[in-house]
């Protein structure tokens, strides 16, 4: 099961705490803001769907970047209506058919089927 806990360290600033590592989520500059943090666990979701492919089709990638960019609607309710993420693989041409195997490959990833599915969030406070 994955699981995090996130504290309030006092006006704006929460520590997101997983089994193995933390970091500050704050809208005031001291961390990185929610919205971006989503954003990043899709495009390092992605990431290591990239890595996987490219180890199981031994093809040597090096280095690339995922930009992973959206607008924050503020009409009700608030939310992004659009994601885009755009992969810039460094130094390697890559044909449209392996485009496409990776393409089709990395959608795979869990953090994409959750937007995607629309889940249920249960909010309780205990």
């Amino acid at each position: 099961m994955y699981g995090v806990i996130v504290s309030n360290k006092g006006g704006s600033a929460f520590q997101a705490k997983s089994k193995d590592s933390e970091f500050t989520i704050d809208t005031k500059g001291r961390g990185i803001t929610p919205p971006d943090a989503l954003l990043a666990s899709l495009g390092s979701c992605i990431g290591v769907y990239l890595r996987k492919y490219a180890e199981g089709a031994k093809l040597d990638i090096g280095e690339f970047e995922i930009s992973v960019e959206a607008d924050l609607s503020m009409e009700a309710p608030v939310s992004f209506r659009q994601i885009s993420v755009v992969i810039t693989i460094k130094d390697k041409g890559l044909d449209e058919r392996r485009q496409k195997a990776i393409l089709d490959f990395i959608k795979n990833c869990p953090v994409h089927n959750t937007l995607r599915a629309d889940p249920v969030v249960d909010i309780r406070i205990s």
